[in-house]
């Protein structure tokens, strides 16, 4: 078997841009990845249009050596783009060799450990009883894991007003849902140890699930000081790409949950790694999942042939988006995504669809401050 192309699809999806990468072989067999870099994803076609002439001919089953070749070959290792197009590359990669030995790619990492695997979805309210009702009907649903982000006030974001309005909506949604339901915080690396110490410290009480990426993610040294003041789980490493950005937290234990990103860290070849490693430090999976149905597909049979897996982030329910382009995709039901019995990833991609869907230019969301700097989105 050989690899005869690789195609780059950036898809408009109704509101955002999606990009996709499907590997063809000699044999009529494709696999379908996905890359995770939002708004930068011309810059991702570009690095699978540089990576495709060093992959053509070779042999889609040596995925490990393909890895090295795509991320040691052009001298500089690869950075936060192009591991963006190695990982969409990479998982389709498995996608082929499931399909090839007629298993799902869980059977090829190990096997089931779990029957299925718990999410979390996105809501939000522009006031904490807003938040906590559709918290309340979230979990109407059958959610488990209500996650919502400290907030913001149009495209002003004050730093210690939003730790107040986060306080008083934590203790909303509490009371509405219960003991029994969990709760994330999405920090979304906007704020600094000032701020976010005092907000751990007073959350405490409500017994968060974790606290996710509470500061920027440049320096991870920073998560040594706040790892010494905070008892409050901490879930980090969204915007991280390969294992060595890692390494830091992982080794110092600094974190209880990981955050890999399947379509930026590497693919399922380098989140391998990643889950390993982080079994001998007790740190469990979160994955970041806030892209399309091939991520979706990704995460899910990480998560099954992982035994440290906490939570899996789904805000868009499976077949909820591009239908067309994804006619089958994995199976969602009472708050659990379910193990595919196809092989290889268990979904189906329509290359004619996803032509109709071409890409639109949308600039990312920007923030500021009240005194006009800007922040973090």
């Amino acid at each position: 078997m050989r690899i005869t192309d690789v195609k780059a699809f950036p898809v408009w999806g109704g509101s955002r841009n999606f990009f996709f990468v499907k590997v063809e072989t000699d044999e009529g067999i494709y696999g379908i990845g996905e890359g995770g870099i939002t708004w930068r994803e011309l810059a991702a076609m570009e690095c699978v249009n540089h990576l495709k002439p060093i992959l053509i001919g070779e042999d889609p089953r040596r995925i490990e050596h393909l890895w090295q070749v795509m991320f040691r070959g052009g001298f500089f290792p690869a950075g936060r783009i192009a591991c963006s197009a190695i990982s969409a590359i990479d998982i389709a990669l498995w996608d082929i060799r499931g399909k090839t030995l007629g298993v799902p790619v869980y059977d090829l990492l190990g096997g089931l450990v779990r029957e299925k695997v718990v999410c979390y979805p996105h809501i939000g309210g522009a006031t904490p009883e807003q938040l906590a009702e559709n918290a309340k009907a979230i979990v109407e649903q059958g959610w488990k894991f209500v996650r919502w982000g400290v907030p913001q006030r149009g495209e002003v974001f004050d730093p210690s007003r939003a730790v107040r309005e986060t306080i008083r909506q934590c203790e909303a949604v509490r009371d509405a849902v219960g003991e029994d339901i969990e709760l994330l915080i999405d920090v979304h690396t906007r704020l600094h140890p000032s701020h976010v110490i005092p907000l751990c410290r007073a959350l405490e009480q409500y017994r968060l699930y974790f606290i996710e990426d509470p500061l920027r993610s440049e320096n991870m040294s920073t998560y040594h000081q706040l790892a010494r003041h905070v008892a409050v789980p901490l879930a980090v490493g969204e915007q991280f790409a390969t294992k060595w950005e890692f390494r830091e937290l992982i080794e110092d234990e600094l974190i209880q949950y990981a955050r890999i990103d399947l379509c930026i860290v590497g693919g399922i070849t380098e989140a391998k790694k990643i889950t390993g490693w982080c079994e001998t430090h007790y740190i469990d999976l979160a994955p970041h999942n806030p892209l399309g149905p091939v991520s979706t597909a990704a995460c899910l049979h990480l998560d099954l042939a992982s035994t440290n897996f906490g939570v899996q982030e789904l805000p868009r329910q499976p077949g909820a988006i591009l239908p067309d382009v994804f006619p089958v995709q994995v199976e969602w039901a009472d708050g659990y995504l379910l193990p595919p019995t196809q092989p290889g990833l268990g979904i189906e991609f329509d290359e004619e669809a996803a032509l109709a869907h071409p890409y639109q230019d949308v600039k990312a969301p920007q923030l500021r401050r009240p005194d006009g700097a800007f922040t973090n989105w």
